[in-house]
């Protein structure tokens, strides 16, 4: 099981977290990707014991392990943040979101790491995301804390293999942190992703600079915005910029074998037919 390609999207938990698995299912996913709460809103009504036992019957039903579910956090937490509350606000939050996890049998959270908001150095802020991830995994367990790499807008950190590296070097237990590589994300920040020449060199830098060993998860989005325009824009596979040569690298490397792979392509109604090109792209 573990050298298939777990392939799936980002689908709607609407009307309660156990509707995740559900739709996850109709698209023929084998991998899925949800928020455990309303991503815009800081404080959220706990799960209820009928939701959580809910989403764990369906998950087993549909054939869905905890390696093959990628949750993503608020988008409103930056554990780098420049000020002492929000700072503090965003670490609560943070904890609260794994806690979640943990209620709901899930092995891995997906969270953009955050933002020097232009007032304090590089430096300085990896070190808050590093030490806020240290608060979190102290005050929980079993969830590896995944740290998605960033388009590099605005003050956003983590856009580069480096500074992925520099945050995970200051995380104390090595064995609860991870990657997660959006490739709208990667290509947007500089990394070419056109070829399977450039897949190899960009690829081949992961491995050298962070290390497959740390990649958890993997979101697979084309890109409306060119190479290097630091803008997070998706879009459906093979429409943008990008192009099917990166997907088809994906899907025949067995570094990216048993890590849930994930849409968030602007089309959610074509995710099946999506799916199914990745499936058949892993056949070839």
């Amino acid at each position: 099981m573990a050298t298939r390609k777990f392939v799936g999207a980002h689908v709607s938990a609407a009307g309660g977290v156990e509707n995740a698995p559900m739709n996850a299912h109709k698209i023929g996913g084998s991998a899925f990707a949800l928020f455990t709460k309303n991503q815009r809103q800081w404080v959220a009504k706990p799960l209820t014991k009928k939701s959580i036992d809910l989403f764990k019957e369906r998950c087993e039903r549909f054939s869905f392990k905890p390696e093959q579910i990628l949750p993503h956090d608020s988008y409103l937490i930056n554990l780098g943040h420049p000020e002492a509350e929000a700072l503090e606000k965003s670490r609560t939050a943070f904890i609260d979101e794994i806690e979640r996890c943990m209620q709901l049998g899930l092995d891995r959270l997906n969270f953009h790491p955050g933002s020097h908001l232009r007032t304090i150095s590089e430096e300085e802020c990896i070190a808050k995301i590093a030490e806020s991830i240290n608060l979190a995994l102290d005050r929980t367990e079993g969830v590896i804390a995944v740290i998605e790499n960033t388009a590099g807008q605005g003050s956003n950190l983590g856009w580069q293999f480096e500074q992925l590296a520099a945050m995970i070097d200051q995380v104390n237990d090595k064995s609860r942190v991870g990657v997660c590589l959006d490739t709208c994300h990667t290509f947007a920040a500089g990394y070419d992703l056109r070829t399977k020449e450039a897949c190899e060199q960009t690829f081949g830098e992961f491995e050298r600079i962070v290390g497959f060993q740390y990649l958890k998860g993997m979101h697979l989005n084309d890109s409306k915005g060119g190479l290097g325009s630091r803008k997070d824009r998706h879009h459906s596979l093979g429409e943008g910029e990008i192009g099917w040569d990166c997907f088809s690298y994906i899907m025949k490397d067995e570094r990216f074998n048993g890590v849930p792979m994930v849409l968030e392509t602007i089309d959610e109604s074509i995710w099946p037919d999506e799916i199914q090109a990745l499936y058949r792209l892993a056949a070839e």
